[in-house]
């Protein structure tokens, strides 16, 4: 066979492993499922005493199906063919009378985690690449090959709907936890622990009592429960599909078949094409910096405020030796106890949390400089402060290590005239708040280096981030869209619209957020700041002035268009929303974004689109504004 390998062993066990021909990443195309399925009818020939599936690939297990399949089916018979394909060979993997096993090394999901639910064993690789989830919903469809009714009756209702309803995934040992996992075994006895376990013909750990009445007769509560709960995140017109996971989970067993007009619906719908064209975007951007081989092991951060704390805490948690620098300790501190807060949630494996925080070390007098891989300006936003600080910098530096600066307003031409090698200097711009914001917007002055452009995009690539290449302009590319975005929005309240209504014109929209939520999250006075940058001389909206000059600032101040207690915004109820609203608010976006391209600070409509979707929320059901402006 073209893709699967067979190796039947004198213990009678079976091993099948998939090592998709022509690829780096497994996935289950229709040809692949067709070869599993040869590999079920040679062992109804010759059974054997068990079989194990495992991957032939070092990225991981099954990522899922294969994405471009999705891009042909333009009919409802397609898209059932589709479905039915995966729900009857895994039905029939479920069905067969010796024990099957999967090995799970790696990332394992969609309709990898589908294959590997209709085993009858599961066993999970401890180390920190693997991980399982059915993200289906993310590109606006659901998990058809038996997930809607397998991982309810392993883990539970409630944590498969979590999981699917979000499309987040967990690591091996939280998958053991739940039940997901029957075992949880580091690399070395895999192999081992696998042939174990399938000839071992112990049964599954069966649910609870209660997670079987839930999956049972008390389903129409669990589903009553979870659309309340999906209601306030997302809205049907929006996104159908997790609409449609509780249905079919809840009426039709798990069986989309049995509700051909869901999968038609759902599969066709505008929001699966343009969430499917987000993730071919996302692909593209993970692309940039590929070409090079710069990898950093040690990173200095200079600037140890809300940004520069964050990018080194971030880069710790990468597993990066990171220095950060400030004028003395007390100010580095509260950068580490936000660190460690980052840690503990993300990590949630203590020694883990304590080897991050380890690696990030406070430097107040810049002794890391000389071994950084990557030095990052992350202090206020003065080009006289900077240019003093690039003078002591450059001539501390190793060669070949990257010289970047977090700047979102200045221009990096003016910043690097102080500069002996000027062409070393690059943006690497973060978004607020880091952990949460995937884009990073990737500077390039006129004159670069380009072999330091991309090195920054694999550096990039590095922490997990999505890299942006954009042009050296005043506020690049997601600040440039941003501000008469947020401008647009406050002429609207100098009208007489109160803020909630504004930001609901925008929440029924799409946004994730309201734009006036969007500038007391920001802080009013960047946002006069960047508006007199950014606005092309406007007049600043009164309602802005006012608030700045009786110190609301927003969020950080307590107050400001809203009030804030504890982080948390307090909103009236909004007003009837005027016709037209959102359409005026949005076309002041879009059409700075064109502009944008226009101009070449960003390379293309896709990348433009794929910036703003990852940059600032834009509704990725919308598959971007270019994308939402063309389909009109």
């Amino acid at each position: 066979m073209k893709h699967w390998q067979l190796l039947r062993e004198d213990s009678g066990l079976v091993v099948a492993t998939l090592d998709k021909n022509g690829e780096s990443t497994n996935s289950l195309s229709a040809e692949v499922l067709a070869e599993f399925n040869e590999v079920l009818d040679q062992l109804d020939v010759y059974p054997p005493k068990g079989l194990i599936i495992r991957s032939g690939k070092e990225a991981g297990f099954i990522a899922g199906a294969d994405i471009q399949e999705f891009t042909q089916l333009d009919s409802a018979d397609k898209a059932k063919a589709l479905v039915e394909r995966g729900w009857k060979l895994f039905n029939r993997l479920a069905a067969v009378n010796y024990p099957t096993l999967a090995i799970i090394r790696g990332h394992c999901l969609g309709g990898g985690l589908e294959l590997a639910l209709a085993c009858r064993y599961l066993l999970a690789v401890d180390e920190p690449a693997t991980k399982m989830g059915l993200p289906e919903v993310m590109l606006g469809i659901f998990p058809g090959w038996g997930g809607m009714l397998r991982l309810p009756q392993r883990v539970g209702p409630s944590a498969a709907l979590d999981m699917m309803l979000t499309g987040k995934t967990i690591d091996a040992k939280r998958a053991k936890r739940m039940g997901l996992a029957d075992e949880c075994v580091p690399p070395r006895v895999m192999d081992a622990a696998a042939r174990q376990l399938v000839l071992s013909g112990q049964p599954r750990r069966p649910l609870a009592l209660l997670q079987r009445l839930l999956n049972g007769p008390l389903k129409s509560l669990v589903a009553n429960g979870a659309r309340k709960q999906l209601a306030r995140k997302a809205r049907p017109e929006h996104y159908p599909a997790p609409y449609a996971i509780i249905d079919i989970w809840a009426k039709h067993q798990g069986n989309a078949l049995a509700a051909p007009a869901l999968i038609d619906s759902i599969i066709n719908s505008s929001t699966a094409r343009n969430l499917v064209r987000v993730f071919f975007l996302q692909e593209r951007l993970k692309n940039f910096g590929k070409e090079s081989a710069f990898k950093a092991g040690r990173v200095h951060v200079i600037g140890a405020g809300v940004m520069g704390g964050d990018i080194a805490a971030w880069c710790a948690l990468r597993g990066m030796t990171v220095t950060l620098q400030d004028q003395g300790i007390e100010r580095i501190s509260p950068a580490l106890q936000r660190a460690h807060k980052l840690f503990s949630r993300r990590l949630r494996d203590p020694l883990l949390a304590r080897a991050a925080f380890d690696r990030l070390i406070p430097d107040v007098n810049g002794d890391g400089v000389a071994h950084a891989d990557v030095v990052i300006e992350a202090i206020f936003e003065n080009l006289d402060a900077k240019h003093a600080l690039f003078r002591l910098l450059e001539p501390r530096m190793k060669p070949g290590a990257i010289l970047a600066t977090n700047t979102s307003s200045l221009r990096i031409e003016e910043l690097r005239t102080v500069l002996k090698q000027p062409e070393r200097l690059v943006g690497i711009h973060f978004f607020n708040p880091v952990a949460m914001m995937p884009l990073v917007e990737v500077v390039e002055a006129e004159g670069a280096d380009h072999a330091v452009v991309q090195a920054a995009c694999g550096f990039v690539r590095q922490i997990d981030k999505l890299p942006l290449p954009v042009r050296s302009e005043p506020g690049f590319l997601v600040n440039a869209v941003l501000a008469p975005y947020m401008l647009a929005a406050m002429r609207a309240v100098d009208e007489g619209i109160s803020p909630e209504t504004v930001d609901e014109a925008m929440l029924a929209f799409g946004m994730p957020m309201g734009p006036i939520e969007l500038v007391d999250t920001v802080g009013l006075d960047i946002a006069l700041a960047a508006g007199k940058q950014l606005a092309g001389g406007a007049e600043a909206p009164r309602c802005l002035l006012q608030r700045v000059e009786q110190g609301q600032l927003g969020k950080k101040s307590g107050q400001g268009f809203y009030g804030w207690t504890e982080g948390r915004v307090g909103k009236g109820a909004a007003g009837s929303v005027p016709a037209g609203l959102a359409e005026r608010l949005v076309t002041s976006l879009i059409d700075r974004v064109e502009q944008l391209v226009a101009d070449g600070v960003v390379a293309d409509a896709d990348l433009a689109d794929a910036g703003v979707i990852f940059g600032t929320g834009f509704a990725p059901f919308t598959g971007g504004p270019i994308n939402f402006r063309n389909k009109q």
